[in-house]
């Protein structure tokens, strides 16, 4: 029999989204705020490339493999008791990070804070949808969208003024000080706020730890080679290998799965859930979307840190108009999107490549002194567009999934989006570092040699939203069939067409 959840009053239910929305700004703000100390760590603990590139792809590989079976997990027993469990974790190996004295100890801690990001996440995603429905629903995931939004492209800025107030050497340990003392008070105000009961599927709440793990692998392998993808010269071509191990885990999974529902018992990820055309389409928008965005903000503070000379925290404030207007448009989107649908997210992603076009030419064209501020007033144009993406985009993607699958179907949602920010970020990365190696020796423009390796890994994250945008563009036209034809084998959601 199904389990009920008691009704919550209108106060505790936007106090217990409070504590989710924080905590899951705390979780991406270490996705963007890290990127700005890299050279910290790089002169402080002599890292290579590498390592590097693990401090940051490799937070979003472990973020990614603990989401399905943390999200399912969820879903079954108990959202808050996980959600606790990734917030201890995850403030813990901030501490670990802290005090890291050597680049391998950083580097494990740093994965363990990402299985524990990872952990907490689908909690998140799963509360917003049992605590809200219809367009109260979209005006929580447009708050959440304002909040990731704001965390994303203020990260860097953080991070910079807190590498300015710790030193050079040492200033990148405050940015994982900083989640210690605010992870401690948000677990407090969770044990307090979080509801403890949760509607429950009917059928069977068996873990299917067979599908977890092939799954695991099939993410692990697939993301790995990206990981390991620097744009130096000593990346080894046999990485690529891993790719044929994506496949075979991948139809062993499928295969496994098929079979183990047949048996009556419920899998890891009902395949179901893929031929909802909303949750699909919004799925892969979403991974395009992820792919290029932090690719932009790396290169951005990468740009101005090292081939312009900025400090850190000015070459994170660039960010900051993106910020602000993101939230904004956020919080619209969040009011317009039972509205518009899709047509607002696809208006989203048009604006956001003009800014994103524009953050391009102001870049490489006019004098250096002038490109930091050229720069941070079109980075303000791309979060106006951005704002009308991601929160809409959320509210779209899982407007049709039942609540009780609610976790596991946005654990999914999520590993896309980490999937495509390694995946993002390797490519954008590598071609910028492997220009500055091909052209670096034996020429003394400095500046152009960033101006040309912004410029092509630039590219890379231009293409990505171009694909965003043609998905996008599939998704409303399909939707504009499906209202024209009400008798179609799928109904069109009532309030998101």
């Amino acid at each position: 029999m199904t389990q009920t959840s008691p009704p919550i009053a209108d106060r505790a239910r936007w106090q217990a989204f409070a504590v989710c929305v924080a905590v899951a700004a705390l979780t991406i703000l270490d996705l963007s705020k890290v990127n700005v100390g890299l050279p910290s760590i790089e002169k402080s603990l002599g890292a290579g490339p590498t390592e590097l590139q693990i401090i940051v792809a490799g937070y979003a590989l472990a973020f990614g493999l603990a989401l399905v079976p943390s999200g399912r997990l969820g879903d079954l027993y108990s959202r808050k008791l996980l959600f606790i469990i990734g917030l201890s974790a995850f403030t813990l190996a901030s501490a670990a990070c802290a005090v890291a004295p050597d680049i391998n100890t950083l580097v494990i801690a740093r994965i363990v804070q990402g299985v524990a990001a990872g952990i907490q996440m689908p909690q998140v995603l799963g509360l917003v949808q049992q605590l809200f429905q219809g367009e109260e629903r979209g005006r929580a995931f447009g708050l959440f969208g304002a909040t990731i939004g704001v965390a994303t492209a203020f990260g860097p800025t953080l991070g910079g003024l807190l590498i300015a107030i710790g030193g050079p050497t040492d200033g990148w340990r405050l940015l994982f000080w900083m989640n210690v003392p605010l992870g401690i008070v948000l677990l407090l105000i969770a044990i307090r706020l979080l509801p403890k009961t949760q509607v429950r599927d009917p059928g069977a709440r068996n873990l299917d730890l067979v599908g977890i793990v092939l799954l695991g692998a099939s993410v692990f392998t697939f993301m790995l080679p990206f990981v390991l993808t620097t744009g130096g010269p000593d990346d080894s071509n046999f990485r690529w290998f891993w790719l044929a191990g994506t496949v075979v885990a991948v139809v062993l999974f499928i295969w496994w799965e098929r079979r183990y529902q047949a048996s009556g018992k419920s899998p890891a990820i009902r395949f179901s859930l893929f031929t909802i055309s909303s949750y699909r389409n919004g799925l892969l928008l979403a991974t395009a979307w992820f792919a290029a965005v932090p690719a932009v903000f790396l290169l951005t503070t990468l740009f101005l840190q090292e081939g312009l000379g900025f400090e850190p925290v000015f070459a994170g404030m660039v960010s900051i108009p993106f910020a602000l207007t993101s939230a904004i448009s956020s919080l619209i989107g969040g009011r317009l999107v039972m509205r518009l649908g899709r047509k607002l997210v696809v208006i989203g992603v048009v604006v956001a490549m003009v800014g994103f076009v524009l953050v391009l030419l102001a870049a490489v064209l006019p004098p250096a002194g002038w490109s930091i501020w050229l720069m941070a007033g079109a980075m303000a144009v791309a979060g106006a567009g951005g704002g009308f993406v991601i929160s809409p985009n959320q509210t779209l993607t899982l407007a049709e999934i039942p609540v009780t699958e609610g976790g596991v179907a946005g654990s999914m949602a999520q590993v896309g989006q980490r999937v495509g920010t390694a995946m993002g970020v390797a490519a954008a990365s590598s071609i910028f570092f492997a220009t500055l190696y091909r052209e670096g020796p034996g020429n003394a423009d400095n500046v152009m040699i960033y101006h040309d390796g912004f410029r092509n890994a630039f590219f890379v994250a231009l293409g990505l939203l171009s694909v965003a945008l043609v998905i996008g563009l599939f998704d409303l036209r399909r939707r504009a069939k499906q209202a024209a034809a009400p008798d179609a084998d799928e109904p069109a959601p009532s309030a998101a067409s």
